[in-house]
């Protein structure tokens, strides 16, 4: 082999491990790292490689609105949704991220496939809570949650979807909005305010069990 061939070989050499190795990165820092290495290196530890996580700690990603996902990570990165648990955990690791990112994020997690709990449910709960998502709570002036985030959960827009959620992460979110300002520039302050324990628990097992 000619000296050509051998600095042309080491060249692809070089390019071919500086691609494998930005798909492997978990360089939060570094925007040339595509949103597909951040999802399966860096944010799979709590959100699962598929965005379905495990621990109810975390929310199932996996099947989410788009522009949700964008408009999460960006108030996460610009600091302007603050609630505890989610300002501790992202605060820090959306500081870097670039939109390209962000958005390729979204679109990742979006098309994945959410995938039904395995956690058993009281059929009663379940029940109550179908009861409140399809029709609300009328005397409550509770309106439906069906009519912004659709018959099956699935979202829409910047209504997120809510199937297959873990319960006690979609209590821990309506605790957010009904008591504190952590999560500004919603409508679901006003939605959440008359909901008693109850109603939460309910539509939370609702939520994660969606029956079909």
């Amino acid at each position: 082999m000619n000296s050509g061939h051998i600095l042309l070989a080491a060249t692809i050499g070089i390019v071919s491990a500086g691609c494998s190795n930005l798909d492997r990165s978990r360089d939060l820092a570094d925007p040339n790292v595509p949103a597909k290495a951040l999802a399966q290196q860096v944010c799979s530890n709590c959100h699962g490689m598929d965005g379905n996580s495990i621990s109810p700690a975390f929310p199932r990603l996996a099947g989410q609105q788009a522009t949700y996902i964008t408009s999460q990570l960006t108030n996460f990165r610009s600091h302007q949704r603050s609630d505890p648990a989610g300002s501790f955990y992202m605060w820090g690791l959306s500081r870097h991220l670039t939109d390209e990112q962000i958005a390729g994020l979204a679109e990742y997690y979006s098309k994945q496939t959410p995938l039904r709990s395995d956690a058993a449910e009281d059929p009663k709960l379940v029940a109550m809570g179908k009861a409140i998502y399809e029709n609300g709570v009328p005397e409550q002036n509770v309106i439906a949650c069906a009519a912004c985030h659709g018959p099956k959960a699935q979202g829409t827009g910047t209504f997120p979807a809510l199937s297959y959620q873990h319960a006690n992460y979609v209590v821990k979110q309506l605790n957010v909005f009904q008591n504190t300002q952590g999560r500004p520039g919603t409508p679901m302050e006003s939605v959440t305010h008359p909901l008693t324990g109850d109603d939460k628990e309910a539509v939370a097992a609702y939520l994660q069990a969606l029956p079909d």
